[in-house]
């Protein structure tokens, strides 16, 4: 968000690289920002005389009315780690929860506290993929230089 003082100033130089000669939409790119918003800024300033950021914003400071709290997180992570899902990712812990008539939470909150304390990296037997070698590439600068086959 760009400070009252900010957009005046964002306002006096385009107009005066508009002076020098320059287009509107390219000093408004070169400030970052749109137009549009120029346009929006000026219809203001001619209204009140001053430029007010009108986007809401939330409160500092505030807490989600369903945060996860401690205790519910550490049953999280002590489901995942009972030993018939040590080993699945959530994306099959949270079906399987479900046929069982069981919700703790939902995927991807799962995802995220799993996240939170390092232990989404790939559970159970799978393995990291293998980056595989690409095949030496030939440069051929005539005919017969080089033969390929495919199996």
């Amino acid at each position: 968000m760009i400070s009252s003082e900010n957009r005046q100033m964002a306002m006096k130089l385009i107009d005066e690289a508009m002076i020098a000669g320059a287009r509107q939409v390219q000093a408004c790119q070169l400030m970052g920002i749109d137009a549009r918003t120029l346009r929006r800024w000026q219809k203001q300033l001619l209204a009140s005389q001053e430029v007010q950021d009108q986007r809401k914003t939330a409160a500092a400071g505030r807490v989600p009315a369903n945060k996860l709290s401690e205790t519910e997180k550490e049953r999280i992570i002590e489901v995942c780690n009972l030993p018939e899902y040590k080993s699945l990712p959530p994306s099959q812990i949270v079906p399987m929860l479900a046929d069982k008539g069981e919700y703790i939470v939902s995927e991807s909150s799962f995802y995220r506290i799993l996240s939170a304390v390092n232990q989404v990296n790939r559970r159970g037997r799978a393995q990291m993929p293998k980056n595989s070698m690409k095949p030496k590439g030939y440069n051929a600068t005539g005919p017969n230089q080089v033969w390929s086959w495919d199996i």
